[in-house]
């Protein structure tokens, strides 16, 4: 069993910077990717940046490349996405989660944790 839990969503200015933090705990998820989503109002759940266990590996929606970062530290079983030059249409909640074999699909991901609210106003 794996448990997870988001930390760090607010409510911010356009161009400012958040670092969303995930902690896991239960199972070992080293092997893992870890993966960001979010879900505005309204929209289904899409992909953000993921992970792969190793750390050596990234993969980042179009709409996010060169603004956010997804890391990890496995020996703390902790994931962050550090997100930069925020703009209005990334409100949404951001949800982390992990998989045993990765992907950019929610069908993928067998753990979730409860997601964080994260607003940017104009």
């Amino acid at each position: 069993q794996v448990q997870l839990v988001e930390s760090g969503g607010g409510l911010v200015q356009a161009g400012d910077s958040l670092r969303l933090s995930c902690a896991a705990s239960g199972r070992p998820f080293s092997p893992n990717t870890m993966a960001w989503f979010r879900q505005a109002p309204g929209k289904e759940r899409e992909h953000v940046g993921r992970i792969r266990g190793s750390g050596g590996s990234t993969y980042y929606a179009d709409s996010v490349k060169g603004r956010f970062t997804v890391s990890r530290n496995n020996a703390m079983n902790m994931v962050y996405l550090q997100m930069n030059s925020l703009k209005p249409e990334d409100t949404a909640v951001y949800y982390c989660a992990a998989s045993q074999f990765g992907g950019s699909s929610t069908r993928s991901y067998d753990y979730w944790g409860q997601g964080t609210q994260v607003t940017v106003s104009s």
